[in-house]
């Protein structure tokens, strides 16, 4: 935390963090207001720059914020143990639910950055981001028993079919959710579509 807003009451910074995290989250970079921040949060305009200095490093210091706690509560928490590709995928969806539900500010404002890619984020920020991108794709799949794939495929083309469909939904759910005010999206329906999804490729390909 910068150095000036570390030393705000505890109860105050996440006042003022949630706040300006579904600002952002529900209006996007360019057309979220400081003014509608300063007013929800109950603090005058000149303390926020205070502690921020603009706009754009106030965004910047919630990345930040939300890329941290994100690799401590969400990524670190995921049990890895399981060699079962489809259950493994229904564990880290458990641990993402609960997060969600402990962080909801957090998930939207990640949300609505996963789905629009802004340019706003600066040069160590956007290699932060896409490092953790990276670091989840690949412990996701780590691991993995190929036996439990049918006998009658090639497991590892099985494996990358899996891999293409989740990336297509993927990039679906990110069209479908683009126009939509991210606080009132209703994430338990998409995580149980997510489940089904889940269950038909397993289906389709295990034993």
């Amino acid at each position: 935390m910068t150095s000036k807003f570390e030393n705000v009451e505890v109860d105050k910074q996440a006042v003022i963090l949630n706040t300006a995290l579904k600002e952002f989250a529900d209006k996007g970079y360019e057309q979220a207001s400081t003014n509608q921040i300063v007013k929800e949060a109950g603090i005058g305009k000149g303390m926020l720059f205070y502690y921020f200095t603009s706009k754009k490093k106030l965004y910047a210091y919630l990345i930040d914020y939300c890329l941290e706690i994100l690799e401590k509560e969400y990524l670190e928490q995921v049990d890895y143990s399981h060699t079962d590709l489809f259950e493994r995928l229904k564990v880290i969806s458990k641990v993402k639910w609960a997060f969600l539900l402990k962080h909801p500010e957090v998930i939207n404002f990640i949300s609505a950055l996963f789905v629009t890619n802004p340019d706003q984020l600066e040069t160590g920020l956007n290699n932060r981001f896409l490092a953790m991108q990276e670091k989840w794709a690949s412990v996701l799949y780590e691991n993995i028993d190929f036996t439990l794939f049918r006998d009658d495929i090639d497991s590892k083309k099985a494996f990358e079919l899996v891999q293409w469909s989740l990336r297509g939904y993927e990039e679906n759910l990110k069209c479908r959710l683009q126009d939509q005010v991210i606080s009132e999206i209703d994430y338990e329906r998409y995580f149980e579509e997510f489940f089904e999804y889940v269950d038909v490729l397993k289906t389709a390909f295990y034993q």
